[in-house]
This record gives structure tokens, sequence and C-alpha cells, in this order.
């Protein structure tokens, strides 16, 4: 007895001078986490995890990387001192269970599940104004490992903790920067003026499947894809006027290809997750409400044999505490009402004192009860694990994909592949001819299997979507989905892929690089009109000081002169620059960067100064409205953050005229989808948009991101290397009535019916047969108008074509 009360009081020094050791939050950032008004730096973040990995052996930190703009990208890790050290071990573990087809027998498969962990990845503020769930991220670890109570204990024993303290650690410290210029001016606690993040702002957690940024591909290459973890939670905040907190479950409609296993597990956790806040006294918890799980842009994992949970905490103004009056409640939210009790919403929050620490504290109890629930519920979750991947291998429909040796566009073709390599599909190449599904094949043809882990993850973007039409009511206007209705990509690429219903009778080999050919080889030097890799070699041509020449009936550029060809100049090129962040504008610029392209970006001020056709040969507007083009919609900080001049960005009657002249002189301009209107209502161009616009609209006609069918129309140099039907990206996009003698071309157009491709749309017969893409003469010069999103978040390969095509002159 005597030897066991030593051995206890022995274990309980050995905890209490770990704890001692490990620093508080406080004595390194010098406040206290949660304190009104204070915010965190990255480097500062860092250096905190890296002092608790020296003073614990609970903690380990490992660099996968560098953001976009050069910072440390970190995963912490956190279990129990013998996890940590066995990791090695948990890890195969983990991935063997990955991967049923390792496993040789029943035996097998639960021995693994006796020793294998629950692995729980939790990713904080890919937002970076959604910036409290960092501090709860360091306060958490904190007390992870200097708090010894039976709920951690358990979650130190039977988790594997991976965490992302932040997502996007640039604009974390952008945020706090701008945060801390602002204080005591009209600006505290208000956005920063630029994108938080450099390409994509918020539209960062839409990379989910299209891997375009190196955040998203470190935690995917370096997390996701070799830990396997049963279950990503993802936190972000919303706004202040409604629920304190969104926890699943999710709103309809639930992708079709997710495991039915993995979405029973959000309704059972997320419900956890909402019964320990309510059990800890905080009001305002919403569930099934405003969130769907329907798109993979904002999610990987769920397609990867796990769980993907979100929660939405309301926001102060960043860290300036927010004081909200009953009345200023929301009458209305999509899926509950936060002034009224219901069973999604049994305790509304009517107003009063909100505070960083209050969304900390949410957090923290959503944190906790997520890893307590899969510490307690270790056995099940690993085995629910094993299962959904036995599951995806036993997929018998379809039984492949093929993607034919020969394509249109060989570069989109390979991209598509590499993408869906990086997540993980197997993809295999036929040494010979075949038939299947009544096509034949050429040898070198790639076939992705549907017997394989990750099938449903290549079958949700492959396959056409059907989205369901679901109303708020009955007969009533449509309910929108969170954010988009399709992810095609052979549609968005223009690539060609096809369903097999019986399996592939050819020897086949696992590859990892792809090569795709034209039908008709192209001749040395020559670069295909319709290979997006053209661009490429182009720009490369261009940058070294080469000359490339253009056939004007093929639009094949030559690096070498003949008959009847055209000098192609490299084209001077700019992008019209917002006064305030516009994340279309962000993901033109990551497709011009991408592809080589040299630009300027360029504000409405440099354009007020006109004599433009000098210095640009073309100039492109993203997606903004035609108001905020005309008078703008937000400020510039000055250099301290409101010290200096405010400009409101936009461009007048004098950027106007600039523009007109631009065009009158032999300049191009690139309109996308909404700021087409500014054509219309600013530079004289004479077309009517005949699509509502407005909310009551809705009813008549909505195209919530969609792909759509269109054809080309006569013979254009804007669709050099386009097929002669082809899809294009609709989200609330116009299309136009072009008048008798206006001497537009229309290039594109809708066809009478069978508008829709993919995803969702109501209203057909109000496009039918109208214009989709148009060229309007001005001057010698050209107003190009796009009725979609034709760089849409850097996916829509083939209507990049389009753009560049205008770049060069006609």
């Amino acid at each position: 007895m005597r030897r066991l009360r030593h051995a206890l009081i022995a274990a309980f020094l050995a905890v209490a001078l770990a704890a001692a050791a490990v620093p508080t939050p406080e004595s390194h950032f010098g406040f206290k986490i949660g304190t009104d008004k204070t915010v965190l730096d990255w480097s500062k973040v860092v250096s905190y995890f890296q002092a608790l990995e020296k003073n614990s052996d609970r903690l380990r930190v490992k660099v996968l990387g560098n953001s976009t703009e050069g910072r440390p990208f970190i995963l912490v890790t956190i279990s129990s001192a013998a996890n940590i050290k066995n990791l090695d071990h948990i890890m195969q573990v983990q991935q063997k269970l990955a991967d049923p087809r390792r496993i040789s027998s029943d035996a097998e498969a639960e021995k693994l599940i006796a020793e294998g962990k629950s692995i729980v990845l939790i990713t904080c503020s890919i937002h970076a104004t959604e910036l409290a769930a960092t501090h709860a991220a360091v306060e958490l670890a904190y007390q992870l490992l200097t708090e010894d109570n039976p709920k951690f204990r358990a979650i130190l024993d039977n988790d594997i903790f991976l965490l992302v303290p932040s997502l996007n650690p640039d604009g974390l410290d952008m945020v706090s920067d701008w945060y801390r210029k602002t204080l005591g001016t009209p600006r505290e606690g208000s956005a920063p003026p630029q994108l938080y993040q450099k390409y994509t702002g918020h539209d960062n957690n839409r990379d989910w499947y299209f891997f375009t940024q190196a955040e998203t591909r470190l935690t995917v290459a370096g997390v996701q894809n070799v830990w396997h973890p049963m279950v990503v939670y993802d936190m972000h905040q919303q706004g202040p006027n409604a629920s304190r907190m969104f926890v699943p479950p999710w709103m309809d409609p639930v992708e079709p290809n997710i495991d039915p296993i993995l979405a029973q597990e959000c309704n059972s956790v997320g419900m956890g997750m909402a019964l320990d806040l309510t059990a800890a006294g905080k009001t305002g918890v919403a569930v099934n409400a405003i969130y769907d799980f329907w798109t993979p842009a904002r999610h990987y994992q769920a397609y990867h044999g796990g769980l993907r949970i979100l929660t939405e905490a309301a926001s102060a103004r960043l860290a300036t505490p927010v004081t909200i009056k009953p009345d200023q409640i929301a009458a209305q939210a999509l899926g509950y009402s936060p002034r009224e009790r219901s069973w999604n919403y049994l305790e509304p929050w009517m107003g009063g004192e909100w505070h960083l620490a209050d969304i900390i504290d949410y957090e923290l109890i959503a944190m906790k009860s997520l890893l307590y629930q899969f510490a307690t519920r270790r056995e099940d979750m690993v085995r629910n694990f094993y299962n959904i991947g036995k599951h995806q291998v036993a997929r018998t429909s379809p039984a492949a994909f093929v993607l034919p040796a020969v394509e249109r566009d060989p570069g989109a073709a390979q991209k598509l592949l590499d993408t869906l390599s990086f997540g993980m599909v197997e993809i295999e190449q036929a040494g010979a001819a075949f038939e299947a599904g009544g096509r034949q094949y050429p040898a070198g043809s790639y076939v992705i299997r549907m017997q394989q882990p990750y099938s449903g993850f290549a079958k949700t973007l492959l396959e056409k979507q059907n989205y369901p039409d679901l109303r708020m009511y009955p007969g009533g206007p449509p309910k929108r989905p969170y954010d988009v209705t399709a992810h095609t990509l052979p549609m968005l690429m223009g690539v060609e892929a096809y369903a097999v219903e019986t399996p592939v009778n050819v020897p086949l080999k696992p590859v990892k690089e792809f090569r795709f050919r034209m039908e008709q080889a192209p001749a040395a030097g020559v670069l295909p009109a319709s290979d997006s890799a053209t661009w490429r070699e182009a720009n490369r041509v261009w940058k070294s000081g080469g000359a490339l020449y253009r056939d004007p009936a093929t639009g094949d550029l030559h690096k070498t002169n003949g008959a009847g060809l055209v000098a192609v100049n490299k084209p001077r090129i700019a992008l019209f620059q917002p006064a305030t962040g516009n994340a279309d504008e962000g993901w033109t610029r990551w497709v011009l960067e991408d592809f080589g392209f040299e630009y300027t970006s360029l504000p409405a001020e440099e354009i007020q100064k006109g004599n433009l056709r000098s210095r640009f040969d073309a100039i492109m507007f993203a997606e903004q409205s035609a108001g905020s083009l005309a008078n703008g919609g937000g400020e510039r900080g000055g250099e301290e953050g409101g010290g200096g001049p405010a400009q409101s960005g936009g461009l007048g009657e004098t950027g106007a005229a600039a523009l007109k002249q631009f065009a009158s002189e032999g300049g191009t301009i690139l309109f996308f989808n909404t700021a087409t209107e500014y054509a219309i209502r600013q530079l004289g161009v004479n077309l009517k948009n005949v699509v509502p616009m407005g909310r009551q609209a809705s009813q008549a006609f909505y195209s919530p991101g969609s792909l759509l069918n269109v054809k080309l129309e006569g013979k254009s140099p804007l669709a050099f290397g386009m097929p002669a039907e082809f899809t294009i990206w609709s989200q609330g996009s116009p299309a136009w009535d072009v008048p008798d003698g206006s001497g537009a071309q229309v290039v594109a157009r809708y066809p009478q019916s069978g508008v829709l491709a993919s995803g969702w749309l109501l209203g057909e017969n109000v496009l039918a047969g109208k214009a989709a893409l148009v060229d309007y003469p001005m001057g010698t010069g050209h107003i190009v108008l796009f009725g979609m999103k034709p760089q849409y978040r850097a996916q829509s390969w083939q209507t990049f074509k389009l753009i560049f095509n205008a770049f060069l002159p006609r």
C-alpha cells in the first residue's frame, strides 16, 4: 500500500513539475488569451508552440513548408507521452486501415482497430478576420499540457490531436497589423482593405479539390494524406447579429458520394457539441441551419474517410467588443429564426455584450467536446473509418472512368489527372487499345477504377451534378445553396472523361505522370490553339525575347515565321485593382501568374490619368458591380491605417472617358460577369441584359453557380482553340439581346434548349438563344463582355483560352 501511495505521489509530482515548466500564454504573449483588443503575431504563435515542445513530451511541432508569402506553416501534434513516442507506429496503423485492400483478414483488421487511435485534425482561422480560433488553439494546447483531469487523460490517451493553429498565417499577420494601426480610429475592428490571402481572400476555403494555394497543398500533402484523419474540424466565425454558434447537423443537400456513415457521424458529433455547449450554459446554439454538405470545394476529408465538422461562432469587431441590442438581432436566417425558439435553436441569444473571450469560450467547449467524443468512442470511430474504406473499395457502379489518350486539350487533361492524383486517386494507363462502354480507346488511355479507397472523390469530380430543386416552402423561392452547385472537372476543363459500367479488360499499370496527345501531332515549333499548355510556352518564348507568329485561320502560334502568319508581340496587360479586396480579381491574378503572363495592377486613379493605349494592349475587369466600378465601394487606408486621404476607388466620369479613348485607339477591354453592366451603363455598349436582377426575380431565374451549355456562333479570333459546343461557369451571370446594327459579334450563344450541363438552373427559357459572349467594337478597339466567370476559381481551364485570345490583336 505504501509503495502504491509513493508511486501515486511521484506521478502527481511529475505532472506538477511538467506543468510548471510549460510557459503560460500570458508569459509568452504579454497578455491573457481573450483579453479585449489583443491580437497575435504569427511569429509569436510559432515560437510559443516551439516553447511548449521544448518543455513537454506530449507535443511536437513540424514545419510543413512556407505559406504563400513565405511564413512557416506548422502542424502541432498533441497526445500522451506514450503515444508521442509511438507516433510512427500509430501512423502506420492508420495508413493501413485507410486502405482495406492491404488488410488480409477480419482478424487482422480487428487487431489494427484495437491498436489504432482517433486521428483528429482541427484547423483554425483560414479566414483571417475570424481570428479567435488561433487564440483558442493556443489556450487549448496549454490546458491539455498542464491540467490533469479524467477528460484530458482520455483525450491524450485515445486521440492523436493534429492542430493547424492557422491555415492562413499571412492573413493572421495582415489582420493583426491592420488592427493595431486602426485602434482608436473610426476603422477600429474593420477588415483590412486588401485580400487577407494574397490571391483568394475569403475563397481560400473553396480550394479543397483543385489545390491551387500553398496552404491548401501543405495541409493536404503534409497532414491529410499522411495521417488520414477521421475528422477535420474547421473553425470559422459568422456575423454578430444571429446565433452565437452554428454546429452540424448540416442542412440538405448532402452530396450523394459522401458515405452515409460520415453523414450520420456529423449528425451525432455535431449534436454532441451542441449538447456540451448548452450544458455549459451557452445560449444561441443553432444546428441544422445555413450550411449544407454539398460542394467538395469546402471539404476534402469527407471523400477520404473522415467527417468534416464546421462551426461558425458569432464575431466581435475583430478583438474589439460589440454590444448587440435586441432589435438588432436578425429576424430570419436560413433554416431558423434568430428571434424565436425552435427545435434547432432552443435558447435564442437576444443581445448583450460580445467579446473575443466569449468567442474563445464557445470554441474551447466545442473543441474539447469533439476531442472527448472521439476519445470515448475511439474503437467505434476507428472501425467506422475502416468500414468507410471498405465501402469505397467495393464500389461497382460505375466500374471506372476512362480518359482517352487523345484529347483536344492535352494540357488541361494533364492538369485534371495531376489534380486527382494529388488527392490520392489511383490512376492507371492502358498498355493496349481497348473497347469499353461502346467506345474504342487507344493505347495509353488512362483508367480510374472505382475499386479504390478514394473512388468517391474521383466520382464526385468527374460526374455531372444533379442538384435538387429545393424551395423555401412548397411553390416558393429557391433555397439558396451555401456555396455553388456544380464541380464537374471535365466540363470545367474541356476534357473528355467517360464512365464505364463494366470492368476495363486490358493490361493496366499504375502511373503518376500523365501525357496526352492530339489527334494530329503539331509540327515542330507549332503551339496549337486548343492546348492550354501553349500559353505557358508562349510566355516562356516572349520572356526570353523570342518571337511568335499566329496563323489567322487556326489561331496556332508558330515559333518561326512563314507564309500567311502574323507576328504577335508579348501582350501588355493591365488588371483593374479595386480599392478593396476582390476575390475574383485575386483569382485572375493567380491565373495570369500561373500561366506566366506579366501584367500591371491598375487602380482607378491610374486609369483616370489617361494615355492608356501607349502602355497597354488589354485591360481586364474581374467581377464587380457596375455601381462600385463607377463610384467606388471602399476606402484605402493611409500610411497609419486611417491617417492618409481616403480614396473611393471609383472610376468616375474621368475614368470612363479614359477607357473609351483606350478602346477607340485600338485597345481591348475585358469585362467579366457582373462587371459587364458597367460597359453598358458607362461606356455606351448597346446591349440589353435579359436576366432578371434582384432578389424578387429568383423564382423566374436562378443560376447559383452552375455549368451551362453554349455554342459558338460564326468565327471569331476569341474562340481559337475552342470546340463548337462547350460549357461555361454561370453564377448570377448576365445574357444579352444584341440589337441589329450594333456591330457587335456574338461569339457564344445559349442553345434553345438543354442549357443546364451540371448543377441547378431555374428559368432556362430566359437564357435560351441569348448571347453569352460578345465582342463589341469601339473605334479600332474592342470591348469583350463575358456573361460568365471565365477564370472561375482557377478551375475553368476551357474558358481561359477565351481570355488569352482576347489579349492578342485581331
